[in-house]
């Protein structure tokens, strides 16, 4: 029997056969990049509490005093979270980024010179503190919900919480290294010096992002056309993204959600949570477990080492519970899952005796924390994918909040009830956060379709 010649695609059809071209890996080069942007915001957050020791003794000042000055921080991140947001879907995060990034890298070296101006003005150093490290938050507040743009744009619908992991991983290898970084700097040569070079690696970023990234990937120049059939269509509509954002943003479908203010509330108490470990955690070490400056700086990082091991497992136990199980379910066995071990290696970790033991296990804790973290923003992709970064500004103002309270009310607990009883009220939030996301359903859209082909979209009424 012969065997028929191949086929000439060329002499059949006049043209010569398609040339399949593997996918260019841009979208993981940007996820990698926006790992690097989120390691910046440890810089301005953990440097003050590594330093706070040392700022307090040469300031004279009290705990109540220094409480102050970390919660500024907290309060210029929370106030610029929607403006943020609302930046990150009209113009977006290339140029918002950059701008931020550079922003908050000059307030954080001018820490190391406002000493030189405490006696000029009726501020004082702690007022002058307190300024600067507002100036410091209200940049660094741009990172999260542009980060929420970024991988709305750049991932494929069944990979946002995967995607959002890389944000959660840019944030567990920061905290890791800042405390150490910092602590060594300090002790040889001080902690204005630890201020002025964390400014610096600030400014290198920013241009590394501006010069590299876009904010939608057929923008890119690198990028070929079998990766954008990877990345799929947006998760707003069936042509890639509409957004930057003609539209206003709808507000009011936001904010008469069910799932948009259980959302908000039950990640206020997730933020108050992590906050301890960006500010007191350190502190809690010297004072309360007796470790020495050094010591306590290595130890100060475990909980980001914990973050950086558990975070990306999260982004892939939330997305493949929302392929088994649904959106809704999915999404909320993976907040059950990340917020109720937080809660129970908190409260196992700080009634403990042994310090090795307590550290280790509390660090775990922030390792779930930040394991759920990441369902927390990819539900704000769920909801509003087209004005995800305004959702997800809302719901970070609401961390802010949160993040303005756990720096006094902790330092308030702990004087008036010892540091047992402020790791406490922690697990109490966490069982709280739980609780409150059996009323998050992340399957009903809280925005208007975008009619480019897809007419499907589920609505909430």
């Amino acid at each position: 029997m012969s065997i028929a010649p191949p086929v000439d695609a060329k002499a059949v059809t006049g043209s010569p056969s398609p040339v399949v071209s593997h996918p260019t890996n841009i979208r993981w080069r940007m996820l990698m990049l926006l790992t690097l942007i989120n390691m910046l915001p440890s810089l301005g957050k953990i440097s003050m509490g590594v330093t706070a020791k040392s700022i307090q003794s040469e300031f004279s000042l009290t705990n109540a005093k220094m409480g102050w000055i970390l919660g500024a921080f907290a309060l210029g991140y929370a106030l610029l979270q929607v403006p943020a947001g609302w930046a990150a879907d009209h113009f977006g995060p290339k140029k918002v980024l950059t701008v931020a990034i550079v922003w908050y890298s000059l307030w954080l070296a001018a820490m190391a010179i406002a000493p030189r101006f405490s006696g000029m003005g009726w501020l004082g150093i702690v007022g002058l503190f307190c300024l600067i490290r507002f100036f410091v938050g209200a940049g660094e507040g741009f990172t999260p919900p542009n980060s929420a743009r970024v991988v709305g744009s750049w991932m494929s619908t069944k990979k946002l919480a995967l995607g959002m992991s890389f944000t959660t991983l840019g944030v567990g290898a920061g905290g890791a290294l800042t405390p150490v970084f910092i602590a060594w700097m300090t002790q040889r040569w001080g902690w204005r010096v630890s201020f002025l070079v964390c400014g610096l690696i600030g400014l290198l970023v920013s241009a590394i992002w501006g010069c590299y990234s876009t904010n939608r990937p057929e923008e890119h120049p690198r990028i070929n056309a079998a990766e954008l059939a990877l990345i799929g269509p947006p998760t707003g509509g069936g042509a890639r993204v509409r957004n930057l954002a003609n539209s206003p943003t709808p507000w009011k479908r936001l904010l008469s959600s069910v799932s948009t203010w259980a959302l908000l509330l039950s990640y206020m108490c997730r933020a108050y949570a992590m906050f301890f470990f960006d500010t007191w955690f350190f502190i809690y070490l010297t004072k309360f477990r007796g470790l020495t400056i050094l010591k306590g700086g290595i130890w100060a990082s475990t909980p980001y080492l914990a973050v950086l091991l558990f975070s990306p497992f999260g982004g892939l136990v939330s997305d493949f519970a929302v392929n088994r199980l649904g959106r809704r379910r999915g999404r909320q066995a993976a907040i059950w899952l990340g917020m109720a071990c937080s809660g129970i290696l908190v409260w196992i970790g700080c009634h403990s005796a042994n310090n090795t033991v307590a550290i280790l296990l509390v660090a775990s804790a922030a390792g779930f924390n930040m394991f759920a973290n990441v369902t927390w923003w990819a539900t704000c992709i769920d909801l509003a994918p087209n004005f995800a970064a305004s959702l997800s500004g809302l719901m970070n103002m609401c961390g802010g909040i949160a993040g303005i309270i756990a720096p006094v009310l902790t330092a308030y607990i702990a004087t008036s009830f010892g540091w047992t009883a402020a790791l406490d009220f922690i697990t109490v939030l966490c069982v709280v956060s739980c609780l409150l996301w059996f009323l998050v359903n992340a399957e009903k859209r809280l925005e208007q379709p975008i009619q480019f082909g897809e007419q499907n979209d589920k609505l909430i009424s």
